[in-house]
């Protein structure tokens, strides 16, 4: 029984990480470029309107989400070789 409940602990931890990497930094990524898409706005007559600073805002605020996890994901797999090479121990040892 123990086994179980430990698996089982194991797997909703592994299904937490996939839905907020696997679906949730797609998801971020589009709504970034849906905000990009608002926020310069064109008149009916083809001229540029006002932006939106607050959907740009949000756009950048997405797209700085995403470059962070990729930093991240680079620097967390690399974390070995940084260590062995330069003496530079991320995330623990």
């Amino acid at each position: 029984m123990h086994t179980l409940i430990t698996n089982l602990n194991a797997l909703w931890q592994v299904t937490l990480a996939g839905l907020l990497l696997g679906a949730g930094l797609p998801i971020v990524f589009a709504v970034g470029v849906r905000l990009w898409s608002v926020a310069d706005a064109v008149s009916a007559d083809g001229h540029a309107a006002r932006r939106n600073y607050r959907a740009l805002a949000g756009a950048y605020a997405c797209f700085a989400l995403i470059v962070a996890a990729i930093v991240t994901g680079i620097l967390y797999t690399a974390k070995a070789f940084l260590a062995a090479e330069l003496g530079i121990h991320l995330f623990g040892q």
